[in-house]
């Protein structure tokens, strides 16, 4: 029979302080780079989520409009569903156009730690146009926070 060799414990075993410092500066370096990615892409994703807030209040603007003939007016029910998004990091605000109906803007203003994303407010109207509240909004910002 052959005898198994026997790992002794030496007191020299196990990691050095230094050792752990060094893992613990790699792991805070890659945290330091890795959440400000993370909050962009959770920012986008409200984004996204108010844009479709903002064609689905659209949508059904459109279809009360097809029936009636005209646009409601602020006072009418409008859907208490369509007035935030699910995340609630979006309000969906709703202005008609004009006495007869003859048109609307619908607004997603941000809330709470959305406020601070570059993009504010985003806006549509009747006609399709997509865009910002901010009257300096370039149409490469406009672009970016619409499409990404």
């Amino acid at each position: 029979m052959k005898r198994m060799a026997r790992k002794t414990i030496d007191a020299n075993d196990g990691f050095t302080l230094v050792e752990v410092m060094i893992v613990l500066a790699i792991v805070a370096i890659l945290a330091a780079v890795a959440l400000p990615s993370y909050q962009d892409y959770l920012r986008r994703g409200k984004r996204a989520e108010a844009r479709a807030g903002l064609l689905q209040a659209s949508q059904w603007l459109e279809r009360v409009a097809t029936a009636g003939g005209v646009y409601p007016s602020r006072d009418s029910a409008f859907p208490a569903s369509l007035t935030t998004v699910p995340s609630t990091a979006y309000v969906i605000d709703f202005k008609t156009k004009g006495k007869e109906g003859s048109g609307y803007t619908l607004s997603a203003i941000p809330q709470g730690g959305q406020t601070s994303d570059t993009c504010g407010t985003f806006t549509l109207d009747e006609s399709g146009l997509r865009g910002l509240q901010d009257p300096t909004a370039s149409p490469a910002l406009i672009a970016e926070c619409w499409n990404r």
